[in-house]
């Protein structure tokens, strides 16, 4: 399977060539335009695999869809577009082993030997980072596709590194985080705009989005017109 990023940052797609009998497994909905030697199939399970109800309902408190697209080539350099919901970035990440965490929503599609699971990350955590108390795990071996609102910018972290709640995409599982404020005092923080931050421990690779659709939200909706009964 080979993956090239097109149009980035602001409307990246992936295009992935497929080798007769490689398959993929996608976000429901993501598939922009394929090759006529590609077949579909939705499940709420793993390719192949097990799962079934169970492994689809942790997946939609983690923020993802219950089902889950599988493509499968059936000839030689079949290409399949993939693009994100909103409008933003598309990355790839190489997993040899260990974990990522993805937030909710950025997950676009994986390897089918990658497993998808749903982690807690701990409810204080989720109300103060504006982020959903669920995450999705991917382990294993293979590449996955990560989507943002926004460009993706990577940080190689060794040590410490600050991140405004909002704007985490995924983190390796090396790294921890803790919430705290932005400034030396609350009241400095929240008077400064910044409020509360994600403070990233340890090392490994973190992946940050530029914009956060709450934020967008709260500047386009006062300029939107009332919805007519």
């Amino acid at each position: 399977m080979q993956t090239e990023i097109s149009c980035r940052p602001a409307s990246s797609v992936a295009r992935v060539t497929l080798q007769a009998g490689e398959s993929i497994t996608c976000e429901v909905g993501a598939m922009i335009a394929m090759s006529p030697d590609l077949t579909v199939e939705t499940s709420s399970r793993k390719k192949g695999g097990s799962g079934g109800l169970v492994a689809g309902l942790k997946r939609m408190f983690a923020g993802e869809n219950f089902f889950l697209n599988h493509f499968t080539a059936h000839a030689p350099d079949q290409e399949l577009i993939l693009g994100p919901g909103l409008m933003g970035d598309v990355v790839s990440h190489r997993l040899n082993g260990g974990s990522l965490i993805v937030q909710g929503s950025s997950w676009l599609a994986s390897d089918p030997a990658i497993e998808l699971d749903a982690t807690f990350q701990g409810l204080g955590k989720a109300l103060f980072s504006g982020e959903s108390v669920f995450w999705v795990r991917c382990t294993g071996v293979g590449d996955v596709l990560l989507s943002s609102f926004g460009a993706i910018y990577e940080v190689q972290v060794d040590g410490q590194y600050v991140v405004d709640t909002g704007h985490i995409v995924a983190f390796e599982d090396t790294l921890q985080f803790e919430m705290g404020k932005a400034a030396s005092s609350l009241l400095g923080s929240f008077l400064g705009g910044e409020g509360l931050v994600c403070k990233f421990n340890g090392r490994g690779k973190l992946y940050c989005q530029s914009h956060n659709p709450p934020s967008f939200g709260k500047l386009l909706g006062p300029m939107l017109k009332p919805r007519q009964a």
